[in-house]
């Protein structure tokens, strides 16, 4: 960030002083950076992350998916967090728990937003993989987080939740060698859309969006930019990949959904789903290897060596192959 920029959001903010401490990582593919500061108004500081996104900044990708799909793709997905977290965010409570938006800045194309420090509120902790104890709190988060906005339609946020969905991973579909997947990839595509019950997913739920407390207890989500309708077993599957090993998955693949659909049970307690609960379940339940598939066939075209691409995962999209 230069002066500035730094300058300007400390005009937008009506601050005393912005002071930059730590570059905590850039986005992907290069689109800006995200930093911690501290904003200092009358004596009083109150710490902050600062995401600045910078869409026409020079952009590369890691592993070579560098098309103008690609870039339009990215953009969109800035302007829908702004959506996200200027009118949903809010909505969420403790145990869906999001970073306060503090102030979204536009300006000659660069997007700023200010959010609260999860760090400073007390969700310190960081994990690349999880035990199953402590893949529980963010089971319980998903589902909360899904029980909140169940039936909801947002039409300023992606129509279809998730970053892989085969409507904009038209380069990746190509990229596919010729098999059964391939070949059935509008019929998963459309079996998750045909859901009868559908939330608004966060859309990116890797365990590295996920922010712990110190006691592993209760977790934070953060990195709304694929935010969006559809079924929740997308997000589960998704998380689940993210954090656990093949052997873990088909060890525990009952107790986790089992515990996340007892979590979205009482959370729709005293909802207008409580009585449907019983459909939703089915339904659901039918679309957990649906969801495995879909997103194995994402990753077969973007990246066919994938460490994600495991016995349980073929295994699963297997399965889903037999029901279609």
């Amino acid at each position: 960030m230069n002066i500035t920029q730094q300058n300007l959001i400390q005009e937008s903010l009506n601050c005393n002083a912005l002071v930059l401490k730590q570059h905590i990582q850039d986005l992907w593919g290069g689109y800006g950076e995200i930093i911690k500061a501290d904003v200092i108004t009358a004596g009083v500081v109150q710490q902050v992350v600062i995401k600045l996104i910078s869409p026409n900044s020079k952009n590369s990708h890691p592993r070579g998916w560098n098309t103008q799909s690609s870039h339009n793709r990215k953009v969109k997905s800035y302007q829908i967090e702004s959506n996200w977290y200027t009118k949903y965010a809010k909505l969420c409570d403790n145990n869906c728990r999001v970073p306060a938006l503090i102030k979204d800045i536009e300006n000659k194309g660069d997007r700023y937003l200010v959010l609260e420090d999860l760090d400073a509120s007390g969700f310190v902790e960081r994990k690349s993989s999880l035990s199953i104890d402590e893949v529980f709190p963010c089971i319980e988060w998903l589902a909360n987080f899904h029980a909140k906005f169940m039936g909801v339609q947002a039409d300023d946020l992606w129509a279809k939740g998730s970053y892989w969905h085969l409507d904009t991973r038209q380069d990746e579909w190509n990229a596919m060698a010729d098999g059964p997947l391939k070949s059935n990839a509008r019929k998963i595509d459309a079996a998750l859309d045909a859901c009868s019950y559908k939330t608004i997913l966060h859309g990116d739920a890797k365990v590295a969006n996920f922010c712990f407390n110190t006691k592993n207890s209760t977790v934070a989500a953060v990195d709304f930019q694929y935010v969006g309708g559809g079924c929740g077993m997308k997000d589960l599957t998704y998380f689940m990949g993210s954090c656990l090993s093949s052997d873990d998955c088909f060890n525990y693949e009952n107790t986790i959904l089992n515990h996340y659909f007892n979590t979205l049970k009482t959370a729709l307690r005293n909802t207008p789903y409580s009585n449907k609960f019983n459909q939703l379940e089915s339904e659901w339940r039918e679309m957990y290897p649906i969801a495995w598939a879909d997103f194995t066939r994402f990753l077969m075209g973007w990246s066919p060596e994938h460490h994600k691409i495991n016995p349980y995962s073929q295994e699963v999209t297997a399965r889903a192959l037999e029901k279609l």
